[in-house]
């Protein structure tokens, strides 16, 4: 009783109200579980087990690798940083049902649990390179629910600050701090096909190969139209010639050089009279072969001029498509949405988060924001009823996952009593029946 009473808070605005803390019964985080019921429908943790090997014996095997895997990913899902969070969490009663085992009766992972996990089991050579195709399996499972008619795959580098001696970080000069550098690769749809880790002083580009080459091999079906769009990184012979042996479509941002200027000197011509509000665009299409290209590409340039502005913007991008220039340059500039779920990965699952100090540590680290990244955007793309299909992923979070709930354990029964905020009943039902229609299309064509 006394421990009760040490464990309530009283207000002095009015003594009548008490603020007890009951951790293992109260959660906060109820909406993860239409996030497990849609794991648990794409059958996510099959694939991982089927891939990942857990070498561990004896006591280190209180939870399993499914159980931890769940763990790490729902964890980030909620909003974890870090694995400062994970002592907190291992007595969640929310996060204990959702990672299931013995966490059910006990707890989940506890914070050395988790990092051993982290930096010995995943951290093998197999596992790592399991990880790091399991996205990939992983949005094959997913793309059963689609009609897939083509695939556009945009790579982009980012940044990702670093404090202290981390193995691998270097100051960057284009970003200015010393990071990390990793190299993604996103489809149309958003999901993180491929993510690599790099050092923080390489180019942009350095790794392309290893990152797309997977990601190529699984779209060889002759069936869809197959795209791939680069900022100026990724302007290299190497990856045309590339993309082109592979049947893929590309515009790529090419950076100028007086070649290049002269030959869009007609265009570059300021036009005469008043300047209108809106810009005045020219295109230019032509062909050139730079040294060393095997041979003459298409190149489009397009010159725009600005009321106000001085001199035009202008912009080159070499391609190998068929479409008409402005169609050509409407196409490449889409990938700016690229940039967006790069923005959206470091916001709702603190993506830019490597506090480990080896760099092989960080690397596994990332392929697990990954997979939290795409399961998370898996359901919002697919399992969210139209009046919150617009929803963030960061918004889902504050809004879906944040649920407050009491959890009641009966004989044969939990029953989670779940507030009523931002997402009723009824929308809460009207995701779990999507989800389960999703269970039913996946299972068909398996």
């Amino acid at each position: 009783m006394g421990g009760s009473q040490k464990a309530t808070i009283r207000l002095q605005f009015n003594p009548s109200i008490l603020l007890p803390y009951h951790g293992a019964d109260i959660t906060s985080d109820a909406g993860l579980f239409a996030y497990r019921e849609f794991y648990d429908a794409l059958g996510l943790t099959d694939i991982a087990e089927q891939r990942i090997q857990d070498r561990r014996n004896g006591k280190n095997t209180r939870h399993s690798l499914g159980a931890q895997l769940r763990q790490s990913g729902f964890s980030r899902l909620a909003g974890s940083e870090d694995t400062n969070d994970t002592d907190r969490l291992a007595v969640d009663p929310a996060m204990r049902q959702i990672v299931g085992g013995r966490a059910i009766e006990h707890t989940t992972s506890s914070t050395s649990q988790v990092s051993r996990f982290e930096t010995e089991v995943l951290t093998t050579k197999e596992n790592q390179a399991a990880l790091a195709r399991l996205s990939g399996k992983w949005i094959d499972r997913v793309m059963k629910a689609r009609k897939l008619t083509r695939i556009v795959l945009d790579m982009d580098s980012s940044v990702s600050e670093t404090y202290g001696r981390q193995e691998g970080s270097a100051y960057n000069g284009h970003f200015g701090c010393t990071c990390y550098h990793p190299l993604f690769c996103f489809n149309h749809e958003g999901d993180l096909e491929g993510a690599l880790l790099q050092e923080g002083s390489v180019h942009s580009a350095k790794d392309w190969k290893a990152t797309l080459e997977p990601i190529v091999a699984r779209y060889r079906d002759p069936g869809i139209a197959r795209y791939f769009r680069g900022d100026a990184a990724f302007a290299n012979p190497d990856i045309y010639e590339y993309l082109e042996s592979e049947s893929y479509g590309y515009a790529i941002h090419l950076p100028a050089n007086d070649i290049l200027w002269r030959e869009i000197e007609h265009v570059r011509t300021r036009p005469i009279g008043r300047p209108p509000k809106a810009p005045i665009v020219r295109y230019h299409d032509f062909k050139y072969q730079a040294h060393g290209w095997s041979h003459p590409r298409r190149v489009i340039a397009k010159v725009e001029w600005h009321r106000g502005e001085l001199l035009p913007r202008v912009e080159f991008i070499v391609t190998n498509l068929g479409m008409r220039a402005e169609n050509v340059v409407h196409f490449y500039n889409q990938r700016g949405t690229t940039e967006q779920w790069i923005k959206e990965g470091n916001n709702a699952v603190k993506r830019t988060r490597f506090s480990y100090r080896d760099f092989a540590d960080n690397a596994v680290r990332l392929q697990l924001f990954a997979l939290a990244y795409n399961f998370g955007k898996f359901l919002r793309h697919l399992a969210l009823p139209k009046p919150i299909w617009h929803w963030s992923m960061t918004t889902l979070r504050e809004k879906l996952i944040k649920i407050g709930s009491k959890l009641v354990r009966h004989a044969r029964y939990t029953v989670c009593q779940m507030a009523e905020f931002a997402v009723p009943r009824e929308l809460f039902s009207a995701i779990i029946a999507m989800i389960g229609q999703i269970g039913e299309m996946v299972s068909n064509t398996a």
